[in-house]
């Protein structure tokens, strides 16, 4: 005998989302709300499910307050920061995490090559009409120090691997696994002192909120990069700001804190930065990966299990 369903309507954020689901929907109901007009043909007292939008621009917060049997929240993001304390601990809820490795992995890889090799002092040379020749410090024979061993972080550091850099991780806690030594948060400043590229990929939580700290940042080289593609908030943004426009430090940044950062900062005119607007998930690959996750989601909700990627249990027994 199948398992009872904990969640029976499940609401999706787009059409194209719905019409590519419902095939697959099995005896689970799905409906569409984008979480800021109202659902269409389903009540807020009959939704116990709810995919988020990938790019939310609706008050996620008050939207959700009015679904009163909330049980299940599947992110399009593999970040949740925020998110627990906003559906509290008795609602179950699931990243994306996996559907924007690659993508990110690719995006990260590719703010480290074109500020290491100076690809853009040659676009903003190309716009003078400025033929510039010089020597940029490249890749090879670099230290990397990646913070951050998850599925984005084994994703990046694999694709490292052709570049014949020094590799050297940090992880939530120090510990050794498949591929090595994985070093405590703790040896952060220690290990920055012989940094050339600090790569930034771990979630943002309480206790990784300004884990790239002021004095982290001092401890680097000069001319060392910064690489951040997790969170703005796991970098103290006011002390790399200081660092990038004084010009010992590079920067190359997908997020930052504030977002969007605002017309008149510093750092947009720093001639050591380059600044991407978090799209470092958001690439071609995102559709039919995020639509296979969710598709092993239905069937998972439909048969009562657990689906993946649960970051908070809620009413599931296990993951």
């Amino acid at each position: 005998m199948a398992a009872e369903r904990i969640v029976t309507t499940l609401t999706v954020p787009s059409s194209g989302l719905l019409d590519a689901l419902a095939p697959h929907a099995g005896g689970l109901r799905l409906a569409l709300w984008d979480l800021e007009s109202a659902p269409e043909g389903v009540g807020y007292d009959e939704i116990d499910g709810v995919v988020l939008p990938y790019v939310n621009g609706a008050d996620c917060a008050s939207a959700l307050a009015r679904v009163q049997n909330l049980a299940f929240v599947q992110t399009q993001s593999t970040g949740f920061d925020g998110l627990p304390e906003i559906v509290g601990p008795a609602v179950g809820l699931s990243s994306a995490a996996g559907v924007h490795a690659a993508a990110t992995a690719e995006h990260a890889v590719g703010l480290v090559l074109a500020s290491q090799r100076g690809i853009d002092n040659a676009v903003r040379d190309q716009g003078r009409a400025e033929w510039n020749h010089r020597r940029h410090p490249g890749l090879a024979d670099k230290r990397v120090l990646l913070v951050g061993v998850g599925g984005i972080g084994r994703e990046i550091a694999r694709r490292l691997g052709p570049f014949e850099v020094e590799l050297i991780r940090v992880g939530s806690k120090p510990r050794s696994d498949d591929e090595g030594t994985v070093h405590g948060p703790d040896e952060l400043a220690a290990l920055a002192g012989e940094t050339d590229v600090l790569i930034v990929i771990t979630p943002l939580t309480e206790s990784t909120e300004g884990l790239i700290s002021a004095e982290v940042l001092r401890a680097l080289p000069g001319c060392a990069l910064v690489v951040n593609v997790a969170r703005g908030g796991v970098v103290d943004s006011e002390a790399l700001t200081r660092e990038v426009v004084s010009g010992r430090l590079r920067a190359a940044v997908d997020v930052f804190d504030p977002e969007p950062l605002p017309r008149d900062h510093l750092l947009w005119s720093a001639e050591g930065a380059i600044i991407t607007p978090h799209i470092g998930g958001n690439t071609e690959a995102f559709e039919p990966r995020i639509r296979a996750l969710l598709r092993r989601q239905l069937g998972a909700l439909d048969a009562g299990k657990a689906p993946e990627n649960l970051v908070q249990l809620g009413p599931f027994p296990s993951a």
